[in-house]
């Protein structure tokens, strides 16, 4: 008896996954390799009409997150009633256990729900675009707009599991496994829809965007 197609292509998902590990966990015998950055800290408090304010994470969240440098801060405009919630997690190596953490397994733990999900295009200073993550989270009759990405070597990823196919062909390729999580929130008003928020987070994303490159190395 034949198997299924659908059996057959796991099984061979599988071992690709398989073989791609055995690569990377050979690839940790040499030292990684990681271009000169600027620490998160560093990060302009002021961009475009924003002004941030340092916001800082429990020690608790700290011990989940794992060995990496975090910055979470509130920006603000006087133009905007509502905020803008930074968060960025870098991890210059991945090797040692310490890998990005999905915000979809951190949000419901914080009491947030899903409650519409999507990609979104980003568009970039140079006219190129990248496809990430936007969900609408809610509790009790409060709302936010999340927009989330993977971003490690000048690219830019929505999907989990490609960040993670990315990070072996990285290790492999370049020495390097080093990566980030950038996460946006607004709230959102009682009558506000989640485009008008996303309006108002992509064009505070259209002037942090450039800046990364100096905090993410390419």
């Amino acid at each position: 008896m034949s198997s299924a197609p659908g059996s057959s292509f796991r099984f061979w998902v599988l071992v690709a996954m398989l073989v791609a590990t055995g690569l990377f966990l050979h690839s940790r015998t040499r030292p990684e390799t990681l271009p000169p950055r600027q620490p998160l800290e560093k990060l302009p408090l002021h961009i475009g009409q924003w002004v941030g304010q340092e916001t800082s994470l429990s020690a608790e969240v700290l011990k989940v997150l794992g060995d990496g440098e975090f910055l979470l801060r509130i920006y603000r405009s006087v133009h905007e009633q509502a905020h803008i919630d930074l968060f960025v997690a870098f991890f210059p190596s991945q090797r040692a256990g310490d890998t990005i953490h999905s915000p979809q397994n951190c949000l419901p733990g914080a009491g947030w729900e899903p409650v519409e999900s999507a990609r979104v295009a980003l568009p970039s200073a140079d006219g190129s675009t990248a496809i990430v993550n936007r969900y609408v989270i809610a509790k009790g009759l409060d709302r936010q707009l999340v927009l989330y990405w993977y971003q490690a070597h000048g690219r830019i990823v929505a999907s989990e599991y490609w960040a993670k196919f990315w990070l072996v062909a990285d290790a492999i390729r370049m020495n390097r496994s080093d990566g980030s999580l950038v996460r946006v929130i607004t709230p959102l008003g009682r009558e506000e829809s989640p485009e008008s928020g996303q309006k108002r987070i992509l064009e505070f994303v259209s002037h942090i965007s450039p800046a990364l490159d100096a905090f993410i190395p390419r």
